[in-house]
């Protein structure tokens, strides 16, 4: 007679216990390439355009080069100019897109991540929405932020 090799119920649930909880991490938490997209605009919404500045690319920091400048300018627009209040925003999901630059003369990225971004502005002007698409490149072993110029 031959004996029947069961798993123990206990094992099963285990195995569909994980297999669970990787698919709720896969699908629930932001891939690197959003977390940082996240991190970028946790900080500005808490006027740490410092902390923001650190998480743009080489490239976007060849356009914002000091970072004092870009801390004075971010606040002057935003906090100063048009006294917001408060604002909100909603990260996108990624999608990946394959040779784009920054601009028609940037760096070609073989592999970048369009992220959208939309942000919710309570300002002395009334409420107002801004969307924008970032994109998020590795940049020595690093994700980094770019944003669209290729309109010049």
């Amino acid at each position: 007679m031959r004996r029947q090799s069961k798993i123990p119920i206990g094992v099963l649930t285990a195995i569909l216990m994980v297999l669970v909880a990787g698919v709720c991490i896969i699908f629930l938490y932001p891939s690197g390439s959003e977390s940082l997209v996240e991190d970028f605009y946790e900080y500005e919404s808490e006027a740490e355009f410092g902390k923001s500045w650190d998480l743009l690319s080489s490239e976007m920091k060849q356009r914002f080069p000091d970072r004092a400048d870009y801390v004075q300018n971010r606040s002057h627009v935003f906090l100063q100019h048009m006294d917001v209040k408060s604002f909100q925003y909603d990260v996108g999901r990624s999608k990946k897109v394959k040779n784009w630059k920054l601009d028609k003369s940037g760096r070609l990225h073989k592999t970048a991540y369009e992220i959208p971004v939309t942000q919710v502005f309570n300002s002395r002007f009334g409420m107002f929405t801004l969307k924008q698409n970032c994109y998020v490149v590795k940049e020595k072993g690093e994700w980094r932020i770019l944003w669209d110029y290729r309109f010049e």
